[in-house]
């Protein structure tokens, strides 16, 4: 943990709503001090509910506690929690101008006018927005929209920082953009953070960890790298990039591999000459997609996988392809 970091401590910590809706399974979760820390996972596995546990804006059921650094804050309210929020939808007050929205969490917890000028000065150089300081957020577009709502979180200094989709109202580049400056921030401040996401991207991109869940679960935790390569179950792999399933008694000079499922990645199978190859295939489609091509290859007349490589030859539709698995890469289920 960094000095002067906040490390989140999750034990037991599952929510059902009053109608009797089970969101969240009782889940254990140690984060470290400065981490940054990603929830990932589809639309209602329960992510945002227990981003919003850690806030304080839902309580865990019956034993379930949060704590922070030594200091349990299962009670305790959010606005004395210290934690910075940026929303999906920004949550800006339309009637404050870009200085005011800042300056407005400073201003609430009575800090001296002279310190809040100079703070907010800071976070407005921090996000390149300065020229920003006068407008009226309806005059903003969602990228300096998302600037002002992290500015405005960051800006009282809280222990933790959570954000629940941030990019997702954003477009693809200006999202791509975003992404690479929050990463950089957070690095920069050393906040221990907590981000929401389904997407697999983003989730790359950002986090020390990710925490994989699944209706109402944590399915794994591991590094980005981690979990793309070693998925611990059927979900994960499934769910985190694309996976390849072939049988075994399809390949040609592998009958060490008969009966049994093999599972790769699309960039994990090249295109060689017949006699080094495994399996013989017909390319149905091909997406070029700048850096790289993927190709969806039906093999046995009508089952398919991806391949996925920097081809520099155009793979026409109907043509013949030969295709060698790098065994080296092959996934391991555990049983």
């Amino acid at each position: 943990m960094e000095k002067g970091t906040t490390s989140i401590n999750l034990i037991n910590c599952g929510k059902t709503f009053k109608d009797g809706t089970r969101a969240l399974e009782e889940i254990n979760l140690n984060i470290k001090g400065g981490e940054t820390i990603v929830l990932l996972g589809p639309s209602g596995c329960g992510k945002t509910t227990l981003l919003r546990i850690i806030a304080g804006l839902e309580e865990p059921d019956y034993s379930g506690q949060i704590v922070f650094n030594n200091e349990n804050v299962t009670k305790l309210q959010i606005e004395k929690r210290n934690v910075g929020m940026v929303f999906q939808s920004y949550a800006l007050f339309p009637n404050m101008n870009v200085k005011e929205n800042i300056g407005y969490g400073l201003k609430v917890r009575k800090i001296d006018k002279n310190k809040i000028e100079d703070r907010v000065s800071e976070m407005l150089n921090m996000m390149h927005i300065d020229e920003l300081s006068s407008r009226k957020i309806d005059q903003l577009s969602g990228g300096q929209r998302q600037r002002v709502a992290l500015a405005r979180a960051i800006a009282v200094r809280p222990r933790v920082l959570l954000l629940d989709e941030p990019l997702t109202a954003l477009d693809a580049i200006l999202r791509d953009r975003l992404r690479v400056e929050i990463d950089s921030l957070l690095r920069s401040l050393g906040i221990t953070t907590i981000y929401v996401t389904h997407d697999q991207s983003e989730a790359m991109a950002l986090g020390d960890r990710i925490v994989v869940m699944s209706n109402g679960q944590i399915s794994q935790i591991g590094t980005p790298r981690n979990i793309y390569y070693n998925p611990e179950n059927e979900f994960v792999a499934d769910f985190i990039g694309t996976v390849n399933r072939i049988s075994g008694n399809n390949l040609k000079n592998l009958t060490s591999f008969e009966g049994q499922e093999l599972l790769f990645r699309p960039e994990d199978i090249d295109i060689v000459e017949k006699k080094y190859s495994h399996l013989t295939g017909v390319v149905k489609a091909s997406f070029f997609l700048g850096e790289k091509t993927r190709l969806i290859v039906n093999y046995n007349s009508t089952e398919q996988i991806s391949v996925e490589g920097k081809f520099k030859e155009e793979y026409k539709i109907g043509s013949e392809i030969f295709l060698k698995i790098n065994l080296d890469t092959l996934i391991q289920l555990p049983n």
